[in-house]
């Protein structure tokens, strides 16, 4: 598909993403991009009875390296044991309507890059990276409550069918984070990784039970919280009407007179739900939606990466 954007930088910044309607185009172009490879399993061991090769994905670590297949084949190959064990990652996307936000717009200012496009983006992404290793992936689409769920599967045709379903249209209804998870962690089969992608617009005790809830079943969990630029910086200037998502009605109000409040407002509850993922043990990063995935993202799976081998 061509592009206005010759370069790959050009590509991955969310104006021109928006320009490009595949989810799985994108979801490619930003792999491409991505400089760090991926997570590692925390189950993973390295027993002496040799199971089978596969390729090495960056990332991985270099002692697990087949010299000798490398001198055959000229390609870098891991070994993995008998006790090393499938990851299975469920991808939790938020589908609500505050998601359905976005200001970032493309070079012509056609298009508008919402916080959705971010999370299914990154949600496919996440999943493709998935595929590399693998692991068995699935997927929860949410709002108020679980639109729609596909079981984890390391089958060929997963990864297709994940994006497939996130290029479904959402109904834009409320949110219900917390309910969501709850909900969630009794269907879940199986000790899981579980990343939520939401704006996290719910009430901080009910997103605190829903995650305990998922930690209560032992699984590993971590948070992606996607803002628009706009909804961190607040820098709209003249009297405006904002239309309020998920049934909160309009307002005209003088924006310079409410930055200050607005701004606390939501760097307290930032902090809220960053204490809360901090005292259940769950990772919790935000992402900008004005900015390209690749960069954050690449820093986010190296740090992640670091503390697991910790």
């Amino acid at each position: 598909m061509a592009t206005d954007a010759d370069n790959l930088n050009d590509f991955l910044d969310p104006r021109a993403l928006a320009r490009v309607k595949s989810l799985e185009l994108r979801t490619r172009r930003v792999v491409e991009g991505l400089m760090q490879g991926r997570h590692r399993s925390p189950h993973q061991g390295s027993s002496v009875e040799f199971a089978q090769h596969r390729p090495y994905v960056q990332g991985d670590d270099v002692r697990h390296i087949d010299w000798k297949v490398f001198g055959r084949s000229d390609k870098l190959h891991i070994k993995q044991f008998q006790e090393e064990t499938q990851l299975q990652i469920i991808l939790a996307v938020d589908a609500s309507e505050s998601m359905d936000f976005g200001t970032v717009t493309s070079h012509r200012g056609r298009d508008t890059w919402t916080k959705f496009d971010h999370a299914t983006t990154l949600a496919a992404t996440l999943a493709y990276l998935a595929t590399l290793r693998s692991d068995a992936v699935g997927l929860a689409v949410f709002d108020e409550s679980l639109i729609r769920y596909v079981r984890p599967s390391a089958t060929r045709g997963q990864w297709r069918t994940l994006v497939n379903e996130l290029q479904a249209v959402p109904r834009w209804n409320k949110t219900g984070v917390g309910s969501v998870l709850r909900q969630l962690a009794g269907k879940i089969k199986g000790r899981s990784l579980v990343v939520v992608l939401s704006d996290f617009f719910d009430d901080p005790a009910d997103i605190e039970k829903g995650l305990k809830a998922l930690r209560f079943r032992n699984h590993d969990l971590v948070c992606l919280q996607l803002l628009d630029p706009e909804e961190t910086a607040f820098g709209y200037d003249d009297v405006t009407l904002f239309k309020g998502m998920e049934e909160a009605g309009e307002l005209l109000i003088e924006p310079k007179a409410l930055r200050q409040g607005y701004l606390d407002a939501l760097a307290s509850h930032h902090d809220a739900v960053s204490r809360i993922c901090g005292k259940i043990d769950t990772d919790f990063e935000r992402f900008d939606t004005g900015e390209s995935l690749e960069m954050p993202l690449s820093v986010f799976l190296a740090g992640r990466g670091a503390r697991l081998r910790r």
